[in-house]
């Protein structure tokens, strides 16, 4: 009997999902940046980080990579000596306004998976704290994020651990498996912007939702499947 458990387990399908712009219709990490500066934890000159980059982004004279990278700078200059629990707190409030806010297509999907008894996992480049809590609405079994350490005062240091790892979402799945004894026979990946190629490549059934430009020639060329989300139609290129 426990070596058919073992069987069972190692057999079991994988299905791996980007989060922000995948599922999520914006991005965890803005929306807790923004909550953080208008609970006051973040100085109100925080948005000075990103404004530019955000305006550059939203009038198409600019990328939106480029508008993550400056906000992820932005909360990293300033999480250091902020209380984890008042942190937990922001991201529970930022989670209860926005857990309803994911596109149709990957939502469905995901329930469908769960049916399925696929082992659902979520990788992002949002920390991991507020990540766990949206995940766990949808019912996801393991998730990774950025992870930011936490002092015996309770309070953020000013380091990011396993950076190696989160930094490269392959690497981050290969970990993933290994540690669970899983493989990618019939596995499915979902993202939608060029830093979800690197776990695409290894899946079996590679999903490209949304994608930005990098995302979309490489999935042309690898002959990936393509899916887009406009208002209230689905459909594949």
């Amino acid at each position: 009997m426990k070596e058919l458990k073992k069987f069972v387990k190692k057999s079991k399908k994988v299905a791996i999902f980007d989060i922000d712009g995948t599922i999520f219709r914006s991005s965890l990490l803005i929306e807790l940046v923004e909550a953080l500066v208008s609970e006051g934890v973040f100085p109100k000159n925080t948005r000075t980080l990103y404004e530019q980059s955000y305006k550059n982004w939203f009038n198409r004279q600019g990328s939106y990579e480029d508008y993550i990278i400056s906000v992820v700078r932005a909360f990293e200059k300033n999480i250091s000596g902020t209380d984890h629990k008042v942190f937990l707190r922001i991201t529970k409030k930022v989670i209860a306004a926005n857990k309803d806010r994911v596109y149709r297509y990957t939502r469905d999907l995901i329930e469908e998976l769960k049916q399925k008894n696929y082992f659902l996992i979520a990788i992002s480049h949002s920390p991991k704290d507020i990540v766990q809590n949206f995940c766990k609405e949808l019912g996801f079994d393991k998730v990774y994020g950025r992870d930011y350490e936490v002092g015996t005062d309770n309070k953020f240091t000013n380091k990011t651990l396993y950076l190696d790892l989160i930094s490269d979402k392959a690497k981050m799945l290969k970990y993933a498996l290994k540690k669970r004894g899983f493989n990618l026979v019939g596995s499915i990946g979902v993202g939608d912007s060029e830093s979800d190629i690197a776990f695409l490549k290894l899946v079996e059934h590679p999903i490209c939702f949304n994608a930005n430009q990098k995302l979309y020639e490489r999935a042309k060329r690898s002959g990936w499947k393509i899916v887009v989300e406009r208002k209230d139609v689905i459909y594949e290129i």
